[in-house]
């Protein structure tokens, strides 16, 4: 597999990524999750930037992420916080399928990790 763009990077393949499924990755040393939720597929920060819980044993449901630790969700097109939490949006990533396959933009991940708030 090879990009037209050294800075996207395949991480898997789109029939691996079933519906509703998260899975966990580091890109540029950053621990992400994929999410899969029916034909769209988000790679977000694996740490919720509430209260730090492991979004990866959370759970997605309509377009939304569940954290395990306080129920609060993260909306996967703008990671935006449920109403009622104070929090920063979820961090997300440009993914790309191409021929099958799931490329993350590993540029701005390393951007990103630059930036830790």
């Amino acid at each position: 597999m090879t990009s037209k763009d050294a800075n996207w990077i395949a991480v898997g393949s789109l029939s691996g990524l079933t519906d509703q499924t998260i899975v966990c990755m580091q890109v540029a040393n950053v621990g992400l999750i994929l999410v899969r939720d029916g034909d769209q597929v988000f790679a977000c920060e694996r740490a919720c930037p509430h209260e730090q819980a492991d979004l990866s044993l959370g759970h997605v449901a309509d377009g939304r992420l569940h954290c395990p630790r306080h129920m609060a969700w993260f909306d996967l097109r703008d990671g935006e916080i449920s109403p009622g939490w104070t929090s920063r949006a979820l961090r997300r990533y440009p993914v790309r399928i191409e021929n099958g396959h799931i490329w993350i933009d590993a540029k701005a991940v390393r951007q990103a990790r630059c930036n830790l708030v």
